[in-house]
């Protein structure tokens, strides 16, 4: 049996961490873009895996993951209280080069997009 709350509480975690991100003063947070890329959530909601990533590279996610380690707690009793829940889960953070990746894929496809000659209907049979 499909278990969808795990999936909804997912999604809520993933949009409630962006928002606490934004409102933290750690400047190991604030180097770059830094997103929430994904979040997984165990189906007894007690322990939630959050992948972390940013536009400048693996190593801007890894300063983020080690600041959000840091500041662990903290993140875990807002999410409780703005999420009303009883028990908050216990958060792991993971930095993952996704959105790096992302934009050299799309760098790729736009170069070659350009480099493609046109075709003018010179191919006629």
């Amino acid at each position: 049996m499909p278990n969808y709350r795990a999936d909804r509480m997912s999604e809520d975690i993933q949009r409630e961490i962006a928002a606490i991100l934004r409102e933290m003063k750690d400047p190991r947070l604030h180097k770059g873009i830094i997103s929430v890329v994904r979040c997984e959530t165990a189906h007894d909601l007690s322990y939630s895996k959050v992948y972390i990533s940013s536009i400048e590279g693996l190593d801007t996610a890894r300063e983020a993951v080690k600041a959000l380690k840091n500041a662990q707690g903290f993140i875990r009793r807002e999410l409780g209280v703005r999420l009303k829940l009883r028990y908050a889960p216990v958060l792991a953070f993971e930095a993952t080069d996704s959105i790096e990746y992302s934009a050299n894929i799309a760098r790729l496809l736009n170069d070659i997009q350009y480099s493609e000659p046109e075709d003018n209907g010179e191919n006629e049979e």
